[in-house]
């Protein structure tokens, strides 16, 4: 599983509107200019996060996006099979129930369903507050003199 440049920069625009709650609602090219990301590609990625309720949006001179809910209820997981379609590591796990011939003679299905629980346990374990906090102790215990 391979994780597409849409998926990285819509995450990386959400962790910077989580990090600018308190500055309202945030000009789309600020978080472009902040993330070294193209205006445009953010452009293409909105209407996904927008389309599922992940942000809000404000028009005019003053406007920009927000989260529309606090970073705590945001996992990446959630994140990467709205941007990515899924995260599944092989197609025949893409239905439910599996619609693939061999899945009951299949001796290799059990190891892409464990891999499977395993990458959907850790990404749906890990919220945009969760990398916040890791990112502030990580910025805390850097000590310059």
């Amino acid at each position: 599983m391979k994780i597409s440049t849409k998926g990285r920069y819509a995450l990386r625009m959400m962790l910077d509107l989580a990090g600018h709650q308190s500055d309202g609602y945030v000009a789309l090219k600020d978080i472009a200019r902040r993330q070294e990301i193209s205006k445009k590609y953010l452009e293409q990625i909105v209407p996904i996060l927008n389309g599922a309720g992940y942000l809000l949006t404000s028009r005019g001179s003053q406007g920009g996006y927000r989260l529309a809910h606090s970073p705590e209820k945001y996992t990446v997981g959630g994140l990467l099979r709205l941007t990515e379609g899924g995260l599944n590591p092989v197609p025949c796990l893409e239905q439910y129930p599996n619609q693939c011939s061999r899945s009951a003679d299949c001796p290799t299905l059990p190891v892409w369903q464990g891999l499977n629980r395993v990458i959907t346990e850790y990404l749906d374990g890990i919220t945009l507050q969760d990398i916040l906090d890791q990112q502030k102790q990580s910025y805390s215990n850097n000590y310059v003199i």
